[in-house]
């Protein structure tokens, strides 16, 4: 059992860190399985097929980064500074892997959205879930911020809508030209998309 965990563990992570450097189109089973280490039969004792891995990438990446969001967006401090938590962490994340490889990576939601969106239905419909979610956390945040007068916004659904998709755009604008600059913007950005009040500038 242990063997098999580890064979299907190597091909994740080798279809991950390939993914996130070539992108998904151009890769073929027998070059994930080679840059795991493994065989090509192993590859299908877990997945039935390419397109079934790379939902299972999504999947695990997208639980590791809803911890992360979660931790960001909860606890004591007011609404406002902890989503501007959220919005630096997600710098200081794309900054650690430019230091660790030389290139900003980017989302790995956002790359598979822009080369899958009219290719694999299953992969476009699971990301626009996950985008779905992580526009509900946004906007319980933003609405707190509502309720204490910290923000002037009616809509806070697409008010937050608004906030992640300028994350997105953001993060894609710092791969595009491989710099981290481009993110230092966000919280400003996202005071004027939420017309932050003076009270919310003190919280913040």
């Amino acid at each position: 059992m242990g063997r098999t965990s580890d064979a299907r563990r190597k091909i994740l992570d080798a279809a991950r860190s390939l993914i996130e450097g070539r992108g998904y189109s151009a890769l073929g089973v027998a070059e994930i399985c080679k840059a795991a280490g493994v065989p090509k039969g192993s590859f299908y004792y877990f997945f039935e097929s390419k397109e079934a891995l790379a939902l299972a990438v999504v999947d695990e990446h997208w639980a590791a980064q809803k911890r992360d969001w979660t931790r960001a967006l909860t606890g004591d401090a007011e609404p406002l500074r902890r989503l501007r938590r959220l919005l630096e962490e997600t710098e200081a994340g794309q900054l650690a892997g430019q230091r660790g490889c030389g290139t900003v990576a980017g989302c790995l939601f956002g790359n598979l959205a822009l080369e899958l969106s009219n290719q694999t239905e299953a992969v476009r419909g699971r990301l626009q879930e996950i985008f779905d979610a992580q526009v509900d956390m946004v906007e319980s945040v933003v609405a707190e911020a509502r309720e204490r007068g910290d923000v002037r916004v009616t809509d806070t659904r697409e008010a937050a809508r608004a906030v992640v998709a300028q994350l997105e755009g953001q993060v894609m604008f710092a791969k595009l030209y491989n710099s981290t600059g481009r993110l230092s913007p966000l919280w400003q950005n996202c005071r004027a998309l939420l017309g932050v009040t003076a009270a919310g500038v003190t919280a913040a």
